[in-house]
């Protein structure tokens, strides 16, 4: 898609005056050369090369989406002065969830566009697991209007496994149907890899469908010939290292990692040790799944450059992985450089250190709130998409015969938990929640109107003494989930959640504290980023009221429900122990 055609007083450009594409190659090279005025310069700033890691004077010239000159002085229709500033390639986010921002695909684009993100490779397979291909092709469609180049991955695993009840079921057969989108790349992170080594037929056909094509991973802790075999499926990148070792194995076997910094899974401090010039060319960055207040008060990429530089990354290394690296990663070889024939993402910042951005173009076109004001929009999908009963206090006790129980253990700033066993006794044939031992009560419930599906159990490590959270963004099947030390405040909330057509709900004492509505699918809000930021400031506040201690409680609620990632975790089917990938007997 090329930006809008610019209107000067010197006339129109030759790309302005052929809509049908005929002399868009002779403008190019025209405005190049310099024979003709460039659409537009960028004049005063130096260019970071990230190739030679060399910092050039001179103009950056643009002819509608495309940079055609460097390191030389050019005329132009219309010329922005950068002086003082250090042009730098827009940056990529290499894989990432837009419902967990928790906003549309245009308030993300308005939320992170702005910090120098310029392309985001997404997975729409949070709003597939609920509503099927409608939500990818909402996302399809929605790509076509955002400023940032919004790149939809096919979503490989709706549902995830055959352990948990999701509102959708996508085959390699349907996929086929949503294929050679323009957005698209290839298929999304495979996270069944015990499919893949174990030559599942279903895994099969969907990597037979994207042979020679891009497949992303998903294999946290895969090792030795596992690996190997997973690797030889045609898997190139992978976003769940969480340990160096485990990284350069991965980059040893030709797998571009990704490091992750999202709202929950913070794996940037373990990996940034083997980041360096050498390793960059194969690392790129990725957020996977962060929110408008953790970007608020942290930032995006920006904020993992500025982060990987104070470890002692060099400037080169960070910046290369957040956009040459992940271009090249990912096919996308018109982008990553400031340089001729390179489409002109470019982001302009005060220092590299910093990373401020100060000025942002996307494909030539400059973001500002007019360019925002002037995009196309398209009409939400999956409202009223919780179709729970309506639950009482007693559907939350746990029956049991034994007092050896299994425990989900939380370990804050990672998806993966422990998998613990605690005694806890049995009175009136139900296991209480017991607030002093840090044990509470999860439950997992059902909520898309298949099977009316409800399991519970026990986590450990969220600090909560009263009270309960309920949410429907549970990864990635998306039923309700709740945990609490209060049935009554467990049903309240959970109930609340049908009324709101999703989202997070705190209540303590039966009466709701805090919520933010998520009525796209029960995953994304309808309001402004603002609003969802300034809201998640007071649902933060009101889950510290009820004695959590973790930063992120919402989301880390939200992963305990994905039995791809270790070592125990519970759906709507019952606790999984994710080592044995088997559902533990009730």
């Amino acid at each position: 898609m090329l930006p809008p055609r610019r209107q000067s007083a010197g006339g129109e450009s030759e790309l302005e005056q052929d809509q049908t594409g005929t002399g868009r190659l002779e403008a190019r090279i025209a405005q190049g050369r310099g024979d003709v005025p460039a659409d537009l310069v960028l004049r005063g700033g130096r260019v970071f090369d990230l190739v030679t890691g060399a910092l050039t004077e001179g103009d950056v010239a643009i002819c509608g989406d495309t940079i055609v000159g460097v390191e030389a002085h050019y005329e132009g229709r219309e010329v922005i002065d950068v002086a003082g500033l250090t042009l730098v390639p827009g940056f990529i986010d290499t894989h990432l969830h837009v419902e967990s921002s928790l906003v549309t695909p245009f308030e993300f684009d308005r939320c992170v566009t702005p910090r120098g993100v310029t392309t985001a490779i997404c997975d729409p397979h949070e709003i597939a697991n609920v509503i099927g291909l409608d939500g990818i092709r909402y996302f399809q469609e929605a790509s076509a209007h955002t400023l940032l180049d919004l790149r939809v991955q096919l979503s490989s695993c709706v549902p995830a496994t055959d352990m948990e009840t999701s509102g959708a079921r996508i085959e390699a057969g349907d996929l086929a149907a949503v294929m050679n989108h323009p957005s698209g790349i290839g298929l999304a992170e495979f996270m069944n890899y015990p499919g893949v080594i174990h030559r599942d037929p279903r895994a099969m056909a969907k990597l037979r469908l994207f042979e020679g094509g891009h497949v992303d991973g998903h294999c946290p802790r895969l090792s030795g010939r596992d690996l190997n075999a997973y690797v030889a499926a045609g898997i190139r990148t992978e976003h769940e290292a969480t340990t160096p070792e485990e990284a350069l194995e991965k980059l040893r076997k030709g797998m571009r990692v990704l490091i992750r910094e999202g709202s929950v899974s913070k794996d940037l401090e373990a990996l940034a040790p083997i980041l360096n010039d050498a390793t960059s060319a194969y690392l790129c960055l990725c957020t996977d799944d962060r929110n408008p207040l953790d970007i608020a008060e942290q930032g995006h990429l920006d904020y993992m450059i500025r982060r990987l530089i104070e470890r002692g990354a060099s400037p080169l290394a960070a910046y290369r992985a957040a956009s040459l690296s992940g271009a090249e990663a990912f096919g996308l070889r018109d982008r990553g450089l400031i340089a001729p024939g390179r489409r002109a993402d470019i982001v302009g910042v005060r220092t590299l250190e910093a990373c401020d951005a100060q000025i942002v173009l996307c494909a030539g076109r400059r973001v500002t709130a007019e360019a925002f004001a002037a995009r196309g929009s398209v009409a939400p999908v999956g409202r009223h998409s919780v179709k729970a009963r309506r639950l009482a206090p007693e559907d939350f006790r746990s029956a049991a015969n034994r007092e050896e129980t299994d425990v989900i253990g939380v370990i804050e700033g990672k998806i993966i938990t422990e998998h613990l066993r605690e005694t806890i006794p049995i009175a009136d044939n139900d296991k209480r929640p017991d607030p002093a031992r840090d044990l509470i009560r999860v439950a997992v419930v059902e909520r898309h109107g298949m099977n009316d599906n409800r399991a519970t159990g026990f986590v450990k490590g969220f600090g909560l003494r009263e009270g309960a959270i309920a949410s429907t963004v549970c990864h990635d099947h998306h039923n309700i989930a709740v945990i609490g030390a209060d049935y009554a405040d467990m049903a309240l909330a959970a109930n609340r959640l049908a009324e709101i057509e999703g989202g997070f709900v705190v209540a303590r004492d039966g009466v709701i504290l805090a919520e933010l509505p998520l009525p796209v699918a029960g995953l994304m809000s309808l309001e402004p980023f603002e609003v969802v930021r300034d809201t998640l400031v007071e649902l933060r506040a009101a889950a510290k009221s009820l004695g959590v201690t973790l930063e992120e409680p919402f989301l880390q609620l939200a992963f305990l429900a994905l039995p791809v990632i270790p070592a125990l975790k519970i759906t709507d089917r019952g606790m999984v122990d994710v080592a044995r990938f088997e559902l533990i007997p009730g």
